[in-house]
């Protein structure tokens, strides 16, 4: 579960890490009792999940009351990249003297957890790596040890922090652990953590999200579900209890099992394709599962093309042979489909679908991943 920045922020603030004093506000009024109570100046934020907000006009310097309402009035209904605001956070600006990024997630080939810590915060952590990669200290942590201060501070050293920002970042990097480890978080990343003039280090943002696995022991998780963003696509596909992400390409995509679906996305990525979803339908998909995904893929109108890429495990080939040919029979496609089937029975689910008599230009075999990458992404464009 994704959680808009000012969540983040409650979320941070439960293990005493310092942000900004500031308040959530749905209506241009609110957003000035907000700044009234943050203080002058303040920063008027657009509450999406999505990167990019600064460039898009969806964050706002004020220094006055009226201010706050010409940029709360103007960002309160703005789309950035198709996310509709419809909350804002206000919170009192932050005099900057330098900028640092942090985070925590696990890096599941390693089994253990991730940390990376990099000077040079306030822009995306992927262009740091790409463009200058050994500004970025990589440091993995056993979760039996857990992340001691001494580390901690050791690899503030490592990534060159100044002097005077060594202790307050340290605290809030073993802090930041607490609340990855303790707040059963996915990720828990502060870009930018930011070095004020005072000498304060502090969080100027905030990106969890959480590990739903870990739901049953946070109900209070229940007070971020209601308000996290969902697209109408993800809506139909949580009412149909399906893992889907919905994305801006052509190639909708279908896949059991979460590393799978993930694979399948960056090899439609890699042929020149781009991904219009990630659906996850889990093992022993029968035909009401494969019916609800393509019903739910069939609702975006971005569509043009559906791969289905299913490796047989406890997930048998012929099963998800005629859950497809069941659900064909229940929704019209808008779409072609392109299936790649191999695994457990996969021979035999290949002949039901070949015996089904569905036409070649509505649903074609491929033998492998990246052929049927290759077909999907031909017939998207």
């Amino acid at each position: 579960m994704d959680l808009f920045e000012y969540q983040g922020k409650q979320y941070f603030a439960r293990y005493d890490i310092p942000v900004s004093a500031g308040g959530p506000s749905d209506t241009v009024d609110e957003a000035v009792a907000a700044a009234n109570g943050a203080g002058y100046p303040v920063v008027v934020k657009a509450q999406v999940q999505v990167g990019g907000r600064g460039k898009a006009g969806g964050i706002k310097l004020a220094d006055n009351e009226a201010e706050v309402r010409e940029h709360a009035g103007n960002i309160l209904g703005m789309d950035i990249k198709g996310h509709v605001v419809r909350r804002l956070w206000v919170e009192h600006a932050s005099d900057i003297d330098e900028e640092y990024y942090v985070s925590f997630t696990l890096d599941r080939s390693a089994k253990q957890h991730l940390m990376m810590l990099s000077r040079e915060g306030g822009v995306e952590i992927e262009v740091v790596a790409e463009e200058n990669p050994d500004a970025i200290v990589k440091l993995h942590i056993d979760p039996i040890d857990g992340l001691s201060a001494e580390t901690a501070r050791q690899a503030c050293i490592d990534a060159k922090l100044p002097e005077r920002a060594i202790d307050g970042a340290t605290d809030i990097i073993v802090k930041l652990y607490r609340c990855y480890d303790e707040g059963d978080c996915d990720l828990a990343e502060i870009n930018p953590l930011i070095l004020k003039p005072t000498g304060e280090v502090h969080a100027l943002d905030a990106k969890v999200t959480l590990d739903e696995n870990a739901e049953f022991r946070h109900p209070e998780w229940d007070a971020f579900r209601g308000l996290t963003e969902m697209d109408d696509r993800e809506k139909m596909a949580a009412e149909k209890g399906l893992q889907y992400i919905g994305l801006d390409g052509t190639v909708g995509i279908i896949a059991n099992g979460a590393g799978l679906a993930m694979s399948t996305l960056d090899v439609v990525n890699q042929v020149g394709g781009s991904a219009a979803n990630f659906l996850d339908i889990g093992g022993g998909a029968n035909a009401d599962v494969m019916a609800g995904a393509l019903e739910v893929i069939n609702s975006d109108e971005k569509v043009k093309s559906i791969f289905i890429n299913i490796f047989g495990g406890i997930t048998r080939g012929e099963e998800v042979a005629k859950g497809i040919v069941e659900a064909l029979g229940r929704v019209d496609l808008k779409a072609p489909i392109v299936i790649r089937l191999d695994g457990t029975n996969a021979e035999e689910g290949r002949q039901i679908l070949l015996d089904a008599g569905i036409p070649e230009s509505k649903l074609r075999s491929e033998p492998t991943m990246l052929d049927a990458a290759r077909a999907a992404v031909s017939l998207a464009n």
